[in-house]
Protein backbone atom coordinates (compact mmCIF):
# COMPACT_ATOMS: atom_id res chain seq x y z
CA UNK A 1 0.00 0.00 0.00
CA UNK A 2 1.36 3.48 -0.81
CA UNK A 3 2.21 5.68 1.62
CA UNK A 4 -0.32 8.60 0.43
CA UNK A 5 -3.14 6.10 0.57
CA UNK A 6 -2.73 4.83 4.16
CA UNK A 7 -2.66 8.43 5.15
CA UNK A 8 -6.07 8.59 3.50
CA UNK A 9 -7.37 5.33 4.34
CA UNK A 10 -6.20 6.33 8.01
CA UNK A 11 -7.71 9.63 8.38
CA UNK A 12 -11.49 8.83 9.13
CA UNK A 13 -12.12 11.84 11.69
CA UNK A 14 -13.91 14.76 10.97
CA UNK A 15 -11.98 18.18 11.78
CA UNK A 16 -12.29 19.04 15.41
CA UNK A 17 -13.71 23.07 13.88
CA UNK A 18 -16.54 20.90 12.51
CA UNK A 19 -17.31 18.23 15.74
CA UNK A 20 -18.75 15.46 13.74
CA UNK A 21 -19.04 11.80 14.93
CA UNK A 22 -16.60 9.41 12.97
CA UNK A 23 -18.22 6.44 12.07
CA UNK A 24 -16.49 3.38 12.91
CA UNK A 25 -13.95 1.26 10.34
CA UNK A 26 -16.02 -1.16 9.09
CA UNK A 27 -12.91 -2.15 6.54
CA UNK A 28 -11.07 -5.02 6.96
CA UNK A 29 -8.33 -3.19 5.36
CA UNK A 30 -8.42 -0.26 7.12
CA UNK A 31 -6.33 0.54 10.78
CA UNK A 32 -7.27 2.41 13.99
CA UNK A 33 -8.89 5.82 13.01
CA UNK A 34 -6.44 8.92 13.20
CA UNK A 35 -6.88 11.89 15.23
CA UNK A 36 -8.08 14.96 13.00
CA UNK A 37 -5.80 16.92 14.54
CA UNK A 38 -2.89 15.10 12.98
CA UNK A 39 -3.78 16.09 10.26
CA UNK A 40 -1.84 19.17 8.43
CA UNK A 41 -4.09 22.47 8.05
CA UNK A 42 -4.68 23.23 4.65
CA UNK A 43 -5.20 26.68 3.61
CA UNK A 44 -5.40 27.87 7.59
CA UNK A 45 -8.32 25.79 8.56
CA UNK A 46 -8.51 22.12 9.11
CA UNK A 47 -9.30 19.37 6.91
CA UNK A 48 -12.47 17.58 6.80
CA UNK A 49 -13.27 13.39 6.20
CA UNK A 50 -16.69 12.19 6.08
CA UNK A 51 -16.54 8.57 6.64
CA UNK A 52 -19.09 5.65 6.93
CA UNK A 53 -19.41 2.22 7.31
CA UNK A 54 -19.24 -0.58 4.97
CA UNK A 55 -18.80 -4.06 5.25
CA UNK A 56 -16.39 -6.40 5.09
CA UNK A 57 -17.16 -8.22 2.12
CA UNK A 58 -19.02 -5.46 0.19
CA UNK A 59 -21.42 -7.47 -3.00
CA UNK A 60 -21.79 -4.20 -4.67
CA UNK A 61 -19.56 -1.25 -4.70
CA UNK A 62 -19.96 1.44 -2.00
CA UNK A 63 -18.27 4.87 -1.21
CA UNK A 64 -16.36 4.48 1.93
CA UNK A 65 -15.38 8.29 2.62
CA UNK A 66 -14.58 11.78 1.33
CA UNK A 67 -12.37 14.53 1.81
CA UNK A 68 -12.79 17.48 1.74
CA UNK A 69 -10.54 21.12 2.27
CA UNK A 70 -12.59 24.09 3.63
CA UNK A 71 -9.53 26.30 3.64
CA UNK A 72 -9.72 25.82 -0.38
CA UNK A 73 -12.95 26.64 -0.99
CA UNK A 74 -14.19 23.45 -0.11
CA UNK A 75 -12.34 21.37 -2.86
CA UNK A 76 -13.38 17.64 -2.69
CA UNK A 77 -9.79 16.17 -2.02
CA UNK A 78 -10.69 12.50 -2.36
CA UNK A 79 -13.07 10.13 -2.47
CA UNK A 80 -12.64 6.31 -1.58
CA UNK A 81 -14.44 3.61 -2.22
CA UNK A 82 -14.75 -0.14 -1.64
CA UNK A 83 -15.07 -2.69 -4.60
CA UNK A 84 -16.05 -6.55 -4.06
CA UNK A 85 -12.94 -8.57 -4.53
CA UNK A 86 -10.57 -5.41 -4.44
CA UNK A 87 -10.82 -3.40 -1.83
CA UNK A 88 -10.21 0.01 -1.24
CA UNK A 89 -9.73 2.28 -4.21
CA UNK A 90 -9.14 5.93 -4.89
CA UNK A 91 -12.09 7.60 -6.43
CA UNK A 92 -9.97 10.37 -7.21
CA UNK A 93 -6.46 11.19 -8.58
CA UNK A 94 -4.38 12.79 -5.56
CA UNK A 95 -2.03 12.80 -3.52
CA UNK A 96 -1.68 12.41 0.27
CA UNK A 97 -3.27 15.38 2.31
CA UNK A 98 0.51 15.57 3.67
CA UNK A 99 1.75 16.09 0.06
CA UNK A 100 -0.57 18.31 -0.85
CA UNK A 101 -0.22 20.71 2.08
CA UNK A 102 3.56 21.04 0.34
CA UNK A 103 1.93 22.22 -2.63
CA UNK A 104 -1.09 24.68 -1.58
CA UNK A 105 1.05 27.05 0.48
CA UNK A 106 -0.23 30.44 -1.35
CA UNK A 107 3.18 30.68 -3.01
CA UNK A 108 4.38 31.90 -6.59
CA UNK A 109 3.25 28.74 -8.04
CA UNK A 110 0.00 28.95 -5.94
CA UNK A 111 -1.00 32.91 -6.72
CA UNK A 112 -4.75 32.80 -6.31
CA UNK A 113 -4.87 29.30 -5.53
CA UNK A 114 -4.42 27.74 -8.78
CA UNK A 115 -2.28 24.58 -7.37
CA UNK A 116 -6.01 23.56 -5.76
CA UNK A 117 -7.24 22.21 -9.42
CA UNK A 118 -4.07 20.63 -9.98
CA UNK A 119 -5.06 17.02 -8.35
CA UNK A 120 -8.50 16.33 -6.80
CA UNK A 121 -11.77 17.93 -6.88
CA UNK A 122 -11.95 22.06 -6.70
CA UNK A 123 -15.11 24.10 -7.00
CA UNK A 124 -14.73 26.60 -9.57
CA UNK A 125 -16.59 29.99 -9.11
CA UNK A 126 -17.70 32.09 -10.22
CA UNK A 127 -16.72 31.30 -13.93
CA UNK A 128 -15.55 27.93 -14.52
CA UNK A 129 -12.72 27.58 -17.63
CA UNK A 130 -10.43 30.44 -19.26
CA UNK A 131 -11.35 34.18 -19.31
CA UNK A 132 -8.92 36.16 -22.11
CA UNK A 133 -8.83 40.19 -22.10
CA UNK A 134 -6.61 42.95 -22.30
CA UNK A 135 -3.61 42.61 -20.42
CA UNK A 136 -3.03 44.77 -17.80
CA UNK A 137 1.03 46.66 -18.35
CA UNK A 138 2.15 44.85 -15.20
CA UNK A 139 0.88 41.50 -16.16
CA UNK A 140 -1.21 40.76 -13.27
CA UNK A 141 -4.70 41.54 -14.73
CA UNK A 142 -7.14 41.06 -17.71
CA UNK A 143 -9.56 43.44 -18.41
CA UNK A 144 -13.00 42.13 -20.43
CA UNK A 145 -16.55 43.15 -20.92
CA UNK A 146 -20.32 42.00 -19.73
CA UNK A 147 -22.91 43.66 -20.27
CA UNK A 148 -21.44 46.65 -21.44
CA UNK A 149 -19.42 46.70 -17.93
CA UNK A 150 -15.86 46.05 -17.31
CA UNK A 151 -14.85 43.28 -15.46
CA UNK A 152 -11.41 42.63 -14.19
CA UNK A 153 -9.79 39.60 -13.14
CA UNK A 154 -6.37 37.90 -12.27
CA UNK A 155 -4.01 36.71 -15.17
CA UNK A 156 -3.13 33.18 -13.00
CA UNK A 157 -2.65 30.91 -16.16
CA UNK A 158 -1.00 31.13 -19.30
CA UNK A 159 0.32 27.70 -21.85
CA UNK A 160 3.74 26.75 -21.37
CA UNK A 161 5.21 27.69 -24.97
CA UNK A 162 7.61 30.97 -25.53
CA UNK A 163 4.79 34.14 -25.93
CA UNK A 164 1.71 32.11 -24.57
CA UNK A 165 -0.93 34.85 -23.54
CA UNK A 166 -2.18 35.04 -19.75
CA UNK A 167 -5.51 34.75 -18.87
CA UNK A 168 -7.87 34.01 -15.24
CA UNK A 169 -9.14 30.51 -15.60
CA UNK A 170 -11.21 28.76 -13.12
CA UNK A 171 -13.01 31.04 -10.60
CA UNK A 172 -11.97 33.06 -7.60
CA UNK A 173 -12.62 30.70 -4.46
CA UNK A 174 -9.46 27.82 -5.42
CA UNK A 175 -7.77 29.43 -2.58
CA UNK A 176 -11.00 31.28 -0.31
CA UNK A 177 -11.04 29.94 3.23
CA UNK A 178 -14.78 28.74 4.25
CA UNK A 179 -16.88 30.93 6.83
CA UNK A 180 -19.25 28.45 8.26
CA UNK A 181 -18.94 24.63 8.31
CA UNK A 182 -21.73 22.73 9.82
CA UNK A 183 -22.10 18.71 9.67
CA UNK A 184 -24.58 16.08 10.13
CA UNK A 185 -25.15 12.30 10.39
CA UNK A 186 -27.31 10.58 8.29
CA UNK A 187 -28.64 6.68 8.18
CA UNK A 188 -26.25 5.57 5.79
CA UNK A 189 -23.07 8.04 5.88
CA UNK A 190 -22.63 12.04 6.93
CA UNK A 191 -22.66 15.48 4.82
CA UNK A 192 -21.38 18.79 5.45
CA UNK A 193 -22.13 21.94 4.41
CA UNK A 194 -19.55 24.93 3.98
CA UNK A 195 -20.76 28.52 3.97
CA UNK A 196 -18.66 31.43 1.83
CA UNK A 197 -19.61 34.60 2.16
CA UNK A 198 -17.50 35.22 -1.00
CA UNK A 199 -18.61 39.27 -1.28
CA UNK A 200 -17.51 40.64 -4.64
CA UNK A 201 -14.87 37.67 -4.86
CA UNK A 202 -11.95 40.46 -3.62
CA UNK A 203 -12.95 42.93 -5.76
CA UNK A 204 -12.97 41.30 -8.89
CA UNK A 205 -16.79 40.74 -9.53
CA UNK A 206 -19.84 42.58 -9.52
CA UNK A 207 -22.41 42.80 -6.44
CA UNK A 208 -22.08 40.54 -3.74
CA UNK A 209 -22.48 36.74 -3.53
CA UNK A 210 -22.93 33.93 -0.99
CA UNK A 211 -22.02 30.07 -1.40
CA UNK A 212 -23.82 27.02 0.02
CA UNK A 213 -21.52 24.65 -0.56
CA UNK A 214 -22.54 20.69 0.67
CA UNK A 215 -21.08 17.04 -0.05
CA UNK A 216 -23.00 14.30 0.92
CA UNK A 217 -21.76 10.52 1.18
CA UNK A 218 -23.94 7.73 1.25
CA UNK A 219 -22.93 4.12 0.26
CA UNK A 220 -24.82 4.90 -3.35
CA UNK A 221 -23.39 7.98 -3.99
CA UNK A 222 -21.29 11.15 -3.44
CA UNK A 223 -23.42 14.02 -4.25
CA UNK A 224 -22.17 17.69 -4.14
CA UNK A 225 -24.15 20.48 -4.33
CA UNK A 226 -23.73 24.51 -4.92
CA UNK A 227 -26.17 27.02 -4.54
CA UNK A 228 -25.10 31.13 -4.89
CA UNK A 229 -27.36 33.59 -4.00
CA UNK A 230 -26.75 37.26 -5.13
CA UNK A 231 -27.05 39.14 -1.88
CA UNK A 232 -26.21 42.58 -3.44
CA UNK A 233 -27.73 45.30 -5.04
CA UNK A 234 -26.85 44.88 -8.82
CA UNK A 235 -27.17 42.24 -11.37
CA UNK A 236 -24.23 39.99 -11.55
CA UNK A 237 -23.31 36.95 -14.43
CA UNK A 238 -22.28 33.42 -12.45
CA UNK A 239 -21.32 30.38 -13.43
CA UNK A 240 -20.15 27.46 -11.66
CA UNK A 241 -18.14 24.19 -12.46
CA UNK A 242 -15.92 21.55 -11.39
CA UNK A 243 -12.34 19.70 -11.79
CA UNK A 244 -12.44 16.77 -10.36
CA UNK A 245 -9.67 14.20 -11.41
CA UNK A 246 -11.31 11.12 -12.46
CA UNK A 247 -8.66 7.72 -10.82
CA UNK A 248 -8.45 4.69 -13.80
CA UNK A 249 -7.66 2.48 -10.80
CA UNK A 250 -5.73 -0.28 -13.19
CA UNK A 251 -3.30 2.03 -13.99
CA UNK A 252 -3.81 1.49 -18.18
CA UNK A 253 -5.53 4.29 -19.57
CA UNK A 254 -5.50 3.01 -23.16
CA UNK A 255 -7.98 0.77 -22.59
CA UNK A 256 -10.28 2.76 -20.19
CA UNK A 257 -13.60 3.78 -21.90
CA UNK A 258 -15.43 7.36 -21.42
CA UNK A 259 -19.10 7.94 -22.63
CA UNK A 260 -20.08 11.64 -23.15
CA UNK A 261 -23.64 12.07 -24.42
CA UNK A 262 -22.68 15.19 -26.62
CA UNK A 263 -23.09 16.12 -30.04
CA UNK A 264 -21.16 19.12 -30.23
CA UNK A 265 -17.39 20.00 -29.25
CA UNK A 266 -15.71 23.91 -28.84
CA UNK A 267 -13.09 24.35 -31.64
CA UNK A 268 -9.43 25.66 -29.79
CA UNK A 269 -6.43 27.33 -31.59
CA UNK A 270 -4.09 24.74 -29.75
CA UNK A 271 -3.53 22.53 -26.74
CA UNK A 272 -1.30 25.03 -25.02
CA UNK A 273 -3.44 28.22 -25.07
CA UNK A 274 -6.66 25.98 -24.82
CA UNK A 275 -8.36 29.11 -26.54
CA UNK A 276 -12.21 28.56 -28.41
CA UNK A 277 -12.67 30.12 -31.51
CA UNK A 278 -16.54 30.52 -31.51
CA UNK A 279 -17.10 27.77 -33.88
CA UNK A 280 -18.72 24.77 -32.71
CA UNK A 281 -17.88 21.24 -34.47
CA UNK A 282 -20.10 18.28 -35.08
CA UNK A 283 -18.63 14.94 -33.46
CA UNK A 284 -20.30 12.55 -34.99
CA UNK A 285 -17.86 10.82 -38.26
CA UNK A 286 -14.77 11.97 -36.01
CA UNK A 287 -12.75 10.74 -33.40
CA UNK A 288 -14.05 13.22 -30.69
CA UNK A 289 -17.26 11.15 -30.91
CA UNK A 290 -17.76 9.34 -27.14
CA UNK A 291 -21.24 9.06 -27.67
CA UNK A 292 -21.10 5.06 -28.02
CA UNK A 293 -23.19 2.63 -26.22
CA UNK A 294 -20.11 1.34 -23.86
CA UNK A 295 -18.27 4.35 -24.18
CA UNK A 296 -14.59 4.68 -26.57
CA UNK A 297 -11.36 3.58 -25.26
CA UNK A 298 -9.30 6.16 -24.61
CA UNK A 299 -6.40 4.70 -26.44
CA UNK A 300 -3.49 7.49 -26.54
CA UNK A 301 -6.02 10.14 -27.44
CA UNK A 302 -5.05 13.59 -26.09
CA UNK A 303 -8.21 15.28 -24.63
CA UNK A 304 -8.94 19.11 -23.33
CA UNK A 305 -12.04 19.78 -25.02
CA UNK A 306 -15.41 21.62 -24.37
CA UNK A 307 -18.28 19.23 -25.18
CA UNK A 308 -22.07 20.56 -25.23
CA UNK A 309 -25.30 19.68 -26.88
CA UNK A 310 -26.03 16.77 -24.54
CA UNK A 311 -28.60 13.94 -25.19
CA UNK A 312 -30.13 14.18 -21.03
CA UNK A 313 -30.77 10.79 -19.45
CA UNK A 314 -34.26 11.84 -16.69
CA UNK A 315 -33.30 15.44 -16.75
CA UNK A 316 -29.16 14.75 -16.05
CA UNK A 317 -25.92 14.80 -18.09
CA UNK A 318 -24.47 11.55 -17.70
CA UNK A 319 -20.80 10.94 -18.06
CA UNK A 320 -19.67 7.38 -17.33
CA UNK A 321 -15.77 6.52 -17.39
CA UNK A 322 -15.17 2.50 -17.34
CA UNK A 323 -11.82 0.98 -16.59
CA UNK A 324 -12.61 -2.95 -17.97
CA UNK A 325 -9.52 -4.09 -16.46
CA UNK A 326 -10.21 -3.53 -13.08
CA UNK A 327 -14.06 -4.13 -13.18
CA UNK A 328 -14.87 -0.29 -12.64
CA UNK A 329 -16.57 2.16 -13.58
CA UNK A 330 -18.19 5.71 -12.36
CA UNK A 331 -21.38 7.30 -13.62
CA UNK A 332 -20.77 11.22 -13.50
CA UNK A 333 -24.58 12.68 -13.38
CA UNK A 334 -24.91 16.71 -14.07
CA UNK A 335 -28.12 17.26 -12.35
CA UNK A 336 -28.71 21.11 -13.18
CA UNK A 337 -30.36 22.50 -15.72
CA UNK A 338 -27.98 24.94 -16.07
CA UNK A 339 -25.06 22.46 -17.03
CA UNK A 340 -24.56 23.57 -20.85
CA UNK A 341 -20.79 22.24 -21.27
CA UNK A 342 -18.21 19.41 -19.87
CA UNK A 343 -14.69 19.73 -19.89
CA UNK A 344 -12.91 17.01 -20.61
CA UNK A 345 -9.17 16.81 -19.68
CA UNK A 346 -6.87 13.17 -20.22
CA UNK A 347 -3.01 13.65 -21.43
CA UNK A 348 -2.49 10.40 -22.64
CA UNK A 349 0.47 9.46 -20.03
CA UNK A 350 -1.72 9.88 -16.91
CA UNK A 351 -4.46 7.26 -15.19
CA UNK A 352 -6.83 9.90 -14.85
CA UNK A 353 -9.65 11.70 -16.80
CA UNK A 354 -10.70 15.45 -15.51
CA UNK A 355 -14.53 15.42 -16.31
CA UNK A 356 -15.89 18.75 -15.47
CA UNK A 357 -19.88 19.82 -15.37
CA UNK A 358 -19.93 22.73 -15.79
CA UNK A 359 -22.32 25.58 -16.63
CA UNK A 360 -20.66 27.31 -19.47
CA UNK A 361 -18.67 28.14 -22.52
CA UNK A 362 -14.83 28.82 -22.32
CA UNK A 363 -14.10 32.51 -22.68
CA UNK A 364 -18.10 32.65 -22.15
CA UNK A 365 -17.42 36.99 -22.61
CA UNK A 366 -15.42 36.42 -26.23
CA UNK A 367 -16.35 38.39 -28.83
CA UNK A 368 -15.75 35.44 -30.71
CA UNK A 369 -19.65 33.75 -29.93
CA UNK A 370 -21.69 36.38 -31.55
CA UNK A 371 -23.95 36.91 -29.24
CA UNK A 372 -24.37 33.09 -28.10
CA UNK A 373 -25.81 32.15 -25.29
CA UNK A 374 -23.07 30.95 -23.72
CA UNK A 375 -24.63 29.34 -20.40
CA UNK A 376 -23.06 31.83 -17.87
CA UNK A 377 -26.23 32.57 -15.56
CA UNK A 378 -27.43 36.20 -15.05
CA UNK A 379 -28.30 36.70 -11.38
CA UNK A 380 -30.82 39.98 -9.97
CA UNK A 381 -30.61 40.66 -6.64
CA UNK A 382 -31.94 37.82 -4.25
CA UNK A 383 -32.03 35.59 -7.23
CA UNK A 384 -30.08 32.40 -6.87
CA UNK A 385 -28.98 29.47 -9.21
CA UNK A 386 -27.93 25.89 -8.34
CA UNK A 387 -25.05 23.40 -9.55
CA UNK A 388 -25.47 19.64 -8.66
CA UNK A 389 -23.52 16.53 -9.44
CA UNK A 390 -24.08 13.05 -8.49
CA UNK A 391 -21.60 10.29 -8.80
CA UNK A 392 -22.49 6.37 -8.37
CA UNK A 393 -20.06 3.62 -9.00
CA UNK A 394 -20.77 0.49 -11.32
CA UNK A 395 -19.31 -2.98 -12.20
CA UNK A 396 -19.04 -3.02 -16.20
CA UNK A 397 -21.31 -5.79 -17.49
CA UNK A 398 -23.62 -5.83 -14.57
Amino acid sequence: MQPHRKTLLLACAVALAVGCMCASAGLQRVAAAQDASSLPRIGGQNVVVLKRKAPAHPTRPEFVSATIFPGRGMNLFQITAILPGKGEVHVLASPSVEDAAQVLTGGPDDIHGVKSFSFGGAFLVPYPNRIRGKLSPDGKTITTQWDGKTLTLPADWKGKEPGAEPHAIHGLILDRKTDSLKSENTPDGQTVTGIIHAGNFGGYWFSKTDLTIRVALTAASVEATITAKNVGHEAEPLGIGWHPYFNIPSGDRSQARLQIPATKLAQVNNYDDVFVTGKLLEVKGTKYNFDVPGGKPLGNMYLDDNFSHFTRSNGAVVVNLTDPAYHYGVHIQGLSDHIKTIQVYAPPDKPFAAIEEQFNFADPFSPVWKGMDTGMVTLQPQQSVTWRVRLELFTPGQ
